[in-house]
Order: C-alpha cells, then sequence, then structure tokens
C-alpha cells in the first residue's frame, strides 16, 4: 500500500513538473509527413499490424515526446531511429498533432481474461503494489495529456503487452520517474496479458 501511495505521489510530482504546452504542430502538414509512416502506422494512424502502434487519436504531446526520445536514443527502436534521423522538431509536432486529430479505431478484447483486466486496470494489484492503471490512463482509458500520459483505449493488445514487457525488463526505459518500470516489474505474464487485452476493448469516450 505504501507503494501504491508513492507511486501517486509521484504521478502528482510529474504533472507539476512538466511544461504547461507544448508549441501547437500543423496537423495539414503533418498529413503530408505521415505518407512516409503510413506502411505501418496506416494512412490515418490505425496500424493493421498489431506489433505496430495505433498512433491515431493519441495525445501530441505523448507522440512529440515519443519521436523525441527516439531521435535521442533514450526509447530504443533501430527502425524508428532511421525514421526519425531527418525530421526536426517542427516537424515532430506537426506529425503528432495530424495523429490526434484522427479517430483511433475501436478494439476488441479477448473476453476470457478480460474480466481479470478490468480488475487490475482500475484496483490495481494490491498485494503485489501495483497501482491501478485507471489513475493515470483515466477511467475509459483517455489518458493525461498533461502529464503525457497516453490514451490506451482501443490499442492493440500484442503492442501494449510488449511494451509492458519491456518495461519490466528495462529493454524500455523511457518513462519518467521509472513509473512504468516499477509496476511491470510486479506483473506476471498473466496480468500483463490480462490489462493488454481489457485495454484494447476500453472505448475512448
Amino acid at each position: 500500500m505504501n507503494y501504491v501511495r508513492s507511486s501517486l505521489f509521484a504521478v502528482l510530482f510529474i504533472m507539476l513538473a512538466l511544461p504547461l504546452g507544448l508549441q501547437a504542430g500543423d496537423p495539414n502538414r503533418g498529413q503530408e509527413l505521415s505518407q512516409a509512416c503510413a506502411a505501418c502506422h496506416g494512412s490515418d494512424g490505425n496500424s493493421v499490424n498489431p506489433e505496430w502502434p495505433k498512433l491515431a487519436g493519441q495525445h501530441a504531446s505523448y507522440t512529440y515526446k515519443q519521436l523525441m526520445d527516439y531521435k535521442s536514443g533514450r526509447r530504443e527502436n533501430a527502425l524508428m531511429l532511421g525514421q526519425v534521423a531527418n525530421l526536426d522538431e517542427q516537424d515532430m509536432r506537426d506529425l503528432a498533432a495530424f495523429y490526434a486529430r484522427q479517430q483511433t479505431s475501436p478494439g476488441t478484447a479477448d473476453e476470457t481474461v478480460a474480466e481479470r483486466g478490468e480488475r487490475i486496470y482500475r484496483g490495481g494489484i494490491p498485494a503485489a503494489g501495483v497501482a491501478a492503471c485507471s489513475a493515470c490512463h483515466g477511467a475509459t482509458g483517455r489518458g493525461n495529456p498533461a502529464a503525457m500520459f497516453p490514451a490506451v483505449a482501443g490499442q492493440h493488445a500484442r503492442y501494449s503487452s510488449d511494451q509492458l514487457r519491456y518495461f519490466r525488463s528495462e529493454q524500455r526505459a523511457n518513462d519518467n520517474g521509472r513509473m512504468m518500470r516499477n509496476l511491470a516489474a510486479r506483473m506476471s505474464d498473466a496480468d500483463i496479458r490480462a490489462v493488454s487485452e481489457y485495454m484494447a476493448g476500453l472505448r475512448a469516450e
């Protein structure tokens, strides 16, 4: 319980520490730039391959941060490193603005595990010190753009599962304050699969 409480305090600290806003991007220019991204992420940001994330409807602040992290090496991915190599900060803002305006395609959950996933998403795993996902990502999975907590509703379960496992192994380490790494370290493969399936079926309304 002390760990859950400290996690919530960390959320508040990060929200206060982050800048109040980012310079706005140009979604029309972002659409032009996105043609190079369409092969993986789809023309409207809704990828077909479950290993690649849906970008449609994602907060511009979060997408911009991820692109910057790929370019700086804070988030590692050989394919994305090549994609961002020639992008400047304004390009990234424009891309983020375009994707933020798109509609996320609905996802589906594996009902055999979604009930367990809902319990984790809404109530955490108190015995393991895992806080509720909804504390940061919202009851309907809309996320929190001010704190750069991403929208997770409708995201491919495969992609979400992969990212949680990467955080757990510290293969991915670009989370502020180690929040996701600390939480994922306390989750089993079954926990990760269940909550990822539940998030896939959420509707961010």
